[in-house]
């Protein structure tokens, strides 16, 4: 049935699970705690939660949540249909209903949510409005990975400090730059100034070389008014993208923006962490980008291998299978973002497990800044890394006969640059 919208959850409880899955279809429908003269068998039929499937997983011995009842604790991955017309396509509709109450039920020792199955009406949403090819053709980029690169130091500098950095970059080689997720509109470097010295310096590059570099400024903002003048004054500049903290400006936010931009959105999803560290509580990623995805996001942070954060490489894996899967049309898949210490020698492993796709944009911070031969040779490195990857070398291989690789495996090896 295309008409009902099913998220799958991974319950943990030390009761039945049958009767959990149950209570939570009731209780986040039209159900409550006892029984009620209005809920009819009709009104059910129509508008209550029905649970579809009960997966059983093995048991656990220690609890996710603390909890004083008594184990064992038994899992399953359940999954539950609402009817499109209990819930309708809107986002906070569907986030309210299916996820806002079930981590408050009594008797769950664990709840996360582990994916939205969502039916074609939810293609109302606009998706992305440039994705991956409108992305390669923002940046002049028919074929290969996007070089990228990012302002470092990450906050302090002026807006003409970090023009001249983004001059250093352009000779450099990138295809993309962006603002550190942390820098957005500071005393030290207010947004609007620091357009005015970046945009100049992108300009006289694109009018010697005939390569125009993506730009991504930093709008994040609480005040949807106050975003939207601030991807204004990028826009009236001649900028075409802007980064967004997508968790700091919620659904809502990005929902404002996304319907008047201009510009190319690159999230940053910094507080996806909080929803997802404890394997007990929260949200996959599979999940969690479904929704941005569907609001708008053009670009996608994601991590990578070996990435200098917590995550696992496998769950980097999965996040760039998920946002490389499409929703319902290969248009709604944003342009995966490979970052967080790179620096060349994840690229071949990068390849092999991102089922040997080159449609991503590769980030560089201290990986091309923290060269020993200068940024120039950090991007020739990375590329390098990247032609060998695609050409089924080693880094080994590709260094022999490449000093600026070399180089950088003599510098880093297994370390990672911040």
């Amino acid at each position: 049935m295309t008409d009902h919208i099913r998220v799958t959850y991974r319950i943990e409880t030390p009761g039945s699970i049958e009767a959990m899955a149950q209570k939570i279809a009731a209780d986040q429908s039209t159900g409550t705690f006892t029984k009620l003269p209005g809920e009819t068998e009709a009104l059910k039929t129509r508008y209550a939660a029905r649970v579809e499937r009960i997966e059983p997983l093995p048991d656990a011995e220690t609890p996710g949540f603390p909890t004083d009842m008594p184990g064992p604790f038994r899992r399953a991955d359940v999954t539950i249909a609402w009817p499109l017309d209990a819930i309708g396509t809107d986002i906070a509709a569907l986030m309210t209903i299916t996820v806002g109450g079930v981590y408050a039920i009594r008797g769950l020792t664990g709840m996360r949510v582990m994916d939205f199955h969502l039916p074609p009406a939810f293609a109302c949403h606009p998706g992305p409005q440039f994705g991956i090819e409108g992305s390669r053709c923002l940046m002049g980029v028919e074929e290969g990975p996007m070089i990228a690169s990012i302002i470092k130091p990450s906050l302090g500098l002026s807006p003409e400090d970090t023009a001249e950095v983004v001059q250093t970059l352009c000779e450099a080689g990138v295809d993309f730059i962006k603002d550190d997720e942390k820098l957005m509109s500071p005393g030290y470097s207010p947004l609007a100034a620091r357009v005015d010295a970046i945009m100049p310096v992108i300009e006289r590059h694109a009018d010697r070389t005939g390569k125009r570099v993506m730009y991504a400024f930093g709008i994040s903002s609480a005040d949807p008014d106050r975003m939207m003048r601030d991807h204004d004054h990028v826009a009236a500049r001649g900028g075409n993208a802007a980064v967004v903290n997508i968790n700091s400006i919620g659904h809502g936010g990005m929902a404002f923006l996304r319907k008047r931009s201009a510009l190319c959105l690159h999230a940053h999803r910094n507080g996806w962490d909080i929803l997802t560290r404890h394997p007990a509580l929260g949200m996959e990623f599979r999940a969690y980008q479904k929704i941005w995805r569907l609001l708008g996001v053009d670009q996608f942070q994601i991590n990578g291998i070996q990435a200098k954060y917590w995550e696992p490489d496998n769950s980097f894996v999965k996040s760039f299978h998920d946002v490389m899967t499409p929703i319902f049309s290969d248009a709604d898949r944003p342009l995966p973002v490979v970052c967080s210490g790179q620096w060349g020698g994840q690229a071949v492993d990068t390849y092999q497990r991102t089922g040997r796709t080159l449609d991503l944009m590769y980030l560089g911070g201290g990986g091309i800044h923290g060269h020993p031969h200068g940024a120039a040779a950090g991007v020739r490195a990375i590329r390098r890394a990247w032609q060998a990857a695609a050409d089924g070398e080693s880094l080994q291989q590709a260094a022999a006969n490449d000093t600026d690789l070399a180089a950088s495996l003599a510098k880093w090896g297994s370390e990672l640059p911040g």
